[in-house]
Parts: C-alpha cells; structure tokens; sequence
C-alpha cells in the first residue's frame, strides 16, 4: 500500500508460507568449518525500496536516481529493457548477496500506473543491471540449483564469477560453469558405469600349502624299526646260503 503496488502472485504465496528464506551451508577444510553457501529472500520488512532515498544526510545529496544516463541501450534486439532508478520504475532487494550486489524484484512501468508485471535482475557493485528471470518461481529455482554459492548471479553477467567463485563451482557445479562444453560434448559429464569392470572379479589361484602330517611316535618307530628287520632277514638268508 505504501508503494501501491502488487506483489506477483508466486512471490505472494511464498510469503503466505513464509516470511523470507535464508539457508547457508558449510564445507570442512582441515576439521574447521567455513561458511560457502549462501540462499537468501528477505523477509516482508527487509523488502526495501532502491533508489528512493539518499544515501546521505545532505540535503542535496546524490541519489541513485541521479545515475540515470537516458544514452543507454534501451530493448536493443533479444535485450529486455533495462530498469530505471528514477520514478520510471520500482525497485525492491530481494537479497544482498553478501555485499556482492543486489537481486531487486523490479516493476518496470510504474507510470501513470504501476503495472502487475514483474522481472527479477541482478544489481551489481559497478551499478550496471543484468537480467535474470521474468518470475519469481524461475529465480527461486535457479537460487536452489546454484544451491547459493558465492556471487553464482555473475555466472549471468557478460564477465562471468571471479577465478576464486569458479573453483567452487568446478568443485560443486561443474555442468552450470561449463555449459559451453557441455553442449558440445553431451556426454562429457554423465557417469558411465560399467557394472562388468565393477564388479569383475579377481579369479586368483588359491595357493595350497602343504602342511606336514603330524604323526604318532608310535607308528615312526615301527616304520624305523622295519627297515632293520628286513636287514636281518636278509643277513640271515644271505648266511645260509
């Protein structure tokens, strides 16, 4: 009411079930944890307007209405229009991104009235605007697939993440960074598994040793004492001959 305007009606039923999302997750580097992911939608409270104010108390301090260069592209081909600061358009944070930019939900045409029709694009820290989604359900989906990681909304800016940002998303996304490769060689990224390779099994030789037979004192003196009886025998027939 403030603002007069009308939340979309996906983003008005998420807050119907709750008032703002945030999640944030953690990898363990030498037993210690350190924060990485990052998902945020900020609450009803935090949803601020941009532009709208100064960002100092001076009377005739700047405003980001005074950044409006009326010389940009504006629609050009496949380009959507660009958002205004000024009173042409609304603009709310949706989330800070850490301090790596601003994604806004955006009312493009707010005169003479503002209109239902809504877009979400990406604020980065140089103030230049990049489109992202025409929903908030299609942002919302993208948000869990890039499942937050650091400054992922770059990934749809013409100067993609930072070195730092693409080793995570080697690490953790590897299809979404390389989609280049991806749609050269379809097959570059699926798991083949080769359940023969798997579970072949090793067919070894059991080797068998020979293990003596344990025998009885008994039966080793009879066999000694055998040969010696034979002996005698032999003595005896080889005399009376």
């Amino acid at each position: 009411q403030k603002n007069s305007c009308v939340l979309p009606e996906d983003l008005k039923n998420f807050y119907l079930m709750t008032d703002g999302f945030q999640m944030t997750w953690s990898v363990k580097t030498d037993d210690t944890p350190m924060p990485l992911g990052s998902m945020v939608i900020n609450s009803i409270s935090k949803l601020c307007r941009l532009g709208g104010s100064s960002m100092y108390t001076l009377p005739s301090a700047p405003t980001l209405a005074d950044l409006e260069d009326d010389t940009d592209e504006e629609g050009n081909g496949d380009k959507p229009e660009k958002p205004h600061f000024d009173s042409r358009s609304l603009i709310f944070e949706l989330d800070p991104c850490n301090g790596n930019g601003k994604v806004c939900l955006v009312y493009k045409h707010a005169e003479p009235v503002v209109s239902p029709d809504t877009e979400i694009w990406f604020l980065d820290r140089a103030l230049y605007w990049h489109f992202l989604t025409k929903t908030f359900t299609a942002y919302y989906r993208l948000l869990i697939t890039h499942l937050g990681l650091p400054q992922w909304q770059y990934a749809f800016t013409s100067y993609g993440v930072s070195p730092q940002a693409k080793q995570w998303f080697n690490m953790y996304k590897p299809i979404t960074i390389n989609t280049a490769l991806l749609s050269e060689e379809a097959d570059s990224f699926v798991n083949k598994l080769d359940p023969n390779k798997v579970f072949k099994s090793k067919n070894k030789t059991p080797v068998l040793k020979k293990k003596q037979l344990s025998q009885p004192p008994g039966s080793q003196k009879s066999h000694t004492s055998m040969p010696s009886a034979k002996t005698s025998s032999l003595a005896g027939n080889s005399s009376r001959k």
